[in-house]
């Protein structure tokens, strides 16, 4: 998920691995895979579904958080058929062409597929208040309306209309550098990850992996595990951290590590827009 102005993170960042925080991911993913058996099908109830002081606890103590069983099976091979749909792309992005890795993706053009388009509005506004209270303890004056209509608005008013969710192919070989996806004057702290591919089974290896580096300090990296519908919210680019003094800012990236065998798609949620 990177524009072309970005290039891959240049450091080699350490890598302990917060077991911890993994056997956590375990834990939500089993309490939300029973649960989730009993909502009903549509995207928003699904999104409404979750324990959102949770995963904003958990997006404030390490940066992400996972969203166990978004997406059906179904529909995780529906967004991955459209990748060789050229209608309903606007840009494709090899990444060995720009230093960023091994493999390729879209960029969805307007409109957006049903369930990008609703997966896009319905977490936004989960992730709006979460966002504003980072704004608030990194002193910032940016506050995010409370829809995704109107945070698009100011994005398109700024100059930034393309549509930036996407699909990513990876097969053997193929990985994607530590990045951040900021495509304008305009960004949202936090966006969206889905794994349409089944571990172990369609492929191996490709973990999505995110890094956090602390001032003065060596990066901490992150294994995030994923299932086949998964789904992983994480910070763009920075994320406050309480310190001794107060809140600091601290940098996030993220990437995928490299697909051993098979064929790994993923889609992207980001919730602005590009220049």
């Amino acid at each position: 998920m990177i524009e072309p102005s970005r290039a891959c993170s240049d450091g080699a960042p350490s890598a302990r691995i917060q077991t911890s925080d993994l056997g956590a991911a375990a834990a939500e993913r089993s309490l939300d895979s029973v649960s989730m058996t009993a909502v009903p099908p549509s995207i928003p109830d699904r999104v409404a579904h979750y324990e959102w002081g949770r995963i904003a606890a958990n997006l404030d103590e390490v940066g992400w958080a996972p969203l166990a069983g978004l997406l059906t099976d179904a529909e995780c091979r529906e967004l991955a058929a459209l990748y060789t749909d050229e209608r309903i792309f606007r840009s494709r992005v090899v990444m060995a062409r720009h230093g960023y890795g091994r493999g390729e993706y879209k960029y969805f053009a307007y409109p957006l597929p049903t369930i990008v388009a609703e997966v896009r509005a319905s977490l936004y506004a989960r992730l709006a208040p979460i966002a504003n209270r980072w704004s608030e303890l990194l002193a910032s004056d940016l506050r995010f309306p409370d829809t995704h209509p109107q945070f698009i608005e100011r994005c398109h008013r700024a100059g930034q209309t393309r549509a930036t969710p996407l699909v990513l192919s990876y097969g053997p070989g193929d990985y994607n550098c530590l990045h951040q996806d900021l495509y304008g004057e305009h960004v949202f702290p936090l966006q969206a990850v889905f794994l349409l591919s089944a571990p172990n089974e369609d492929f191996v290896g490709g973990e999505f992996v995110v890094t956090e580096q602390r001032p003065r300090m060596q990066s901490r990296v992150e294994v995030v595990p994923l299932a086949k519908g998964d789904a992983a919210i994480f910070a763009v680019a920075q994320r406050p951290r309480r310190g001794t003094r107060g809140y600091h800012r601290v940098t996030m990236r993220h990437g995928a590590s490299l697909v051993r065998s098979g064929r790994r798609y993923t889609a992207g949620v980001i919730f602005h827009d590009a220049r």
